[in-house]
């Protein structure tokens, strides 16, 4: 199975080059850029500056997975991500994704405009698996070890990281697939830094083309994620840049499809001379 276009809603993004999921996340404690969008205003800013910047589509996230975060509520998440969501896809002719675990705010944002669905927990949770078949958006099925951010770091372990990650990933496809989603709607993210190791998230990398060769887009986000700094020796996350545009292209260099990032405009950059030495002309 190849992975020529990815269809979300009524987007259908071909995957002819790497595309930039730009993060924007409208949280007060988020683990690089947590209230720097926190209010409607600032982040429908950030929000144009990044399509300026050339992203492919923004990813809105109302509550922190960081390792160790504590869960907020739906209300709580509604209330942060639809204002910002509703005005985005009025606004904005690239796709927006609504970065959720509950069924209650993926269907609110997608009744307002977004087209694709993020799920850090991989589609577990049956009420987003019916509302996946219902709708049309794209679905980014993650994986992350365990049930709940809080606890995912707390002894990371696998016999062979690579290998159970995909089995994870091919089966949450298998079951979206079953109820009757598209395949062509599903794309597939390791999950770099949800309960993993940092030689985990390096195997992951290097894995990557394991993950493409199950025949979905694979999507990396590895931006300002704390492996950066652990090989960069830098704590503040917001001076991981250069080290998160190496990651980003090393992972489309290794069949990526796309990748998540902070630093749209770096990114952006990274990969159009890339494209411009693979193709031989600028």
């Amino acid at each position: 199975m190849s992975a020529p276009a990815w269809r979300c809603a009524e987007y259908v993004l071909p995957l002819d080059r790497p595309l930039v999921m730009g993060i924007l996340n409208v949280t007060p404690d988020s683990f690089s850029d947590g209230g720097d969008h926190d209010n409607v205003d600032t982040a429908v800013v950030r929000a144009h500056a990044m399509a300026a910047e050339g992203v492919d589509l923004i990813d809105v996230g109302g509550e922190s997975t960081r390792p160790g975060s504590e869960p907020v509520s739906e209300a709580a998440e509604l209330a942060r991500v639809l204002p910002v969501m509703e005005q985005l896809a009025n606004d904005l002719t690239v796709p927006i994704s609504i970065d959720t675990r509950h069924a209650p705010v993926a269907r609110a944002c997608v009744t307002a405009g977004a087209s694709v669905i993020n799920d850090i927990t991989g589609f577990r949770d049956p009420a987003m698996i019916e509302f996946a078949a219902e709708c049309h958006a794209g679905l980014v099925v993650m994986h992350m070890l365990g049930d709940e951010p809080a606890t995912m770091q707390a002894d990371p372990h696998y016999d062979d990281v690579v290998a159970e990650v995909a089995e994870f990933l091919a089966g949450r496809a298998a079951a979206l697939e079953s109820v009757g989603v598209d395949p062509k709607r599903i794309a597939l993210d390791p999950g770099i830094g949800f309960g993993k190791t940092l030689e985990h998230n390096l195997e992951l990398l290097r894995g990557v083309p394991a993950l493409a060769a199950l025949g979905y887009p694979v999507l990396v986000g590895a931006s300002r994620k704390r492996f950066i700094g652990h090989i960069l020796g830098e704590e503040d996350p917001k001076r991981r840049v250069a080290g998160s545009v190496g990651a980003a292209a090393y992972a489309v260099l290794h069949a990526a499809h796309i990748v998540r990032v902070h630093d749209v405009a770096e990114t952006v950059q990274a990969l159009r001379v890339i494209a411009a030495i693979g193709r031989g002309a600028p």
